[in-house]
């Protein structure tokens, strides 16, 4: 790989703060810019569940499956990463779609396992009604988002990447490609730019003329004061998603979070947020067609896919190597 590439990863969630890892190790001189801080802002929201679970086609249940490996090589190679594969019991569909999903995932090669209520107990022995009918996946984990992504920020910056608490306000083009950015600190030049930058990554592209379909539908997602152990892992009831954090918090919620609930979060508090899902549900992932120097990695499933992401965009980045793993992700796929 290059040794001397200067990249600027616009966001710190941990989309970007996994792209400016891979980089950093691969030998580029990386620059990360964000506004919000470590974590950004869809990533301290999410309820970081590390599955292939629900509605994929087989080809997008063959990159989260990569990446739930790759969460694990991240692992060993970064020590205290916090991460914790504690498994995850669901019974959040009526019993014959539950069945069939249970069907086809298995035949796919993940790990479920169909329960009844007395193995539902055994696993989360807290559980008030165990349900009669639930699937488990014991190789299903979460992380600690906003700390994980600080860990490999904090890692890269020991190895040379810059950190700079800025906005950005547009990207900089010279001769038909991107050059850089332009900042609240002024110009900054750069071989390539990677947007990373979550709901903000629209506004940013579009400055070039490039357009994200994506939407960014508000939500709201609960934590609690720390409590005794009550969780042994994740738990997706008919009407509830929980976990427990490390410290003892419940997160809870009806879906996935990630942005500002709405001046009524009451009314929002069940249409909780995809971090950041395209217009047709998947990432968008690669370099902007017909415009050098940028790159775009924004997604739904950011938590699950952040070492996969960040292994592959490094490879395309730096090698010229696309992963066939990322061949329906590209931007090309919708007309700009």
């Amino acid at each position: 790989m290059s040794s001397a590439k200067e990249v600027i990863v616009i966001g710190a969630g941990i989309i970007g703060a996994s792209i400016v890892w891979h980089l950093t190790k691969a030998g580029a001189r990386v620059t990360v810019i964000s506004d919000s801080g470590a974590g950004g802002v869809a990533t301290p929201n999410s309820f970081a569940w590390i599955n292939a679970s629900w509605g994929n086609p087989e080809i997008y249940f063959r990159l989260r499956i990569r990446a739930m490996a790759e969460w694990k090589r991240l692992a060993n190679e970064l020590p205290g990463l916090p991460l914790a594969w504690c498994g995850g019991l669901c019974w959040d569909l009526p019993a014959d779609r539950l069945e069939a999903y249970a069907a086809e995932h298995a035949c796919w090669g993940y790990g479920i396992e169909r329960v009844d209520a007395g193995r539902a107990a055994q696993i989360e022995p807290n559980l008030v009604e165990p349900p009669e009918f639930a699937v488990y996946v014991a190789e299903e984990g979460v992380a600690e988002p906003v700390a994980a992504a600080k860990a490999l920020l904090a890692h890269a910056e020991r190895q040379g990447a810059r950190v700079l608490s800025s906005s950005v306000t547009a990207l900089v083009q010279t001769d038909g490609r991107i050059a850089g950015v332009d900042t609240s600190h002024g110009l900054m030049p750069a071989e390539e730019v990677v947007i990373a930058a979550g709901v903000g990554a629209p506004d940013i592209a579009a400055t070039a003329g490039i357009k994200l379909p994506i939407e960014t539908p508000p939500g709201l997602i609960v934590h609690s004061q720390p409590y005794k152990k009550l969780l042994n892992g994740l738990v997706h009831a008919e009407k509830l998603h929980m976990r427990q954090t490390a410290e003892g918090r419940i997160i809870a919620g009806s879906d996935f979070a990630g942005s500002d609930p709405g001046e009524n979060p009451d009314a929002t508090a069940r249409e909780l947020f995809a971090a950041m899902k395209a217009a047709d549900g998947f990432p968008i992932i690669g370099r902007a067609e017909g415009t050098e120097g940028l790159y775009v990695a924004v997604m739904h499933s950011g938590i699950t896919l952040a070492p996969a992401v960040g292994l592959f965009a490094t490879r395309e980045i730096l090698d010229g190597e696309r992963d066939p793993l990322l061949t329906p992700y590209g931007l090309g796929r919708f007309a700009q």
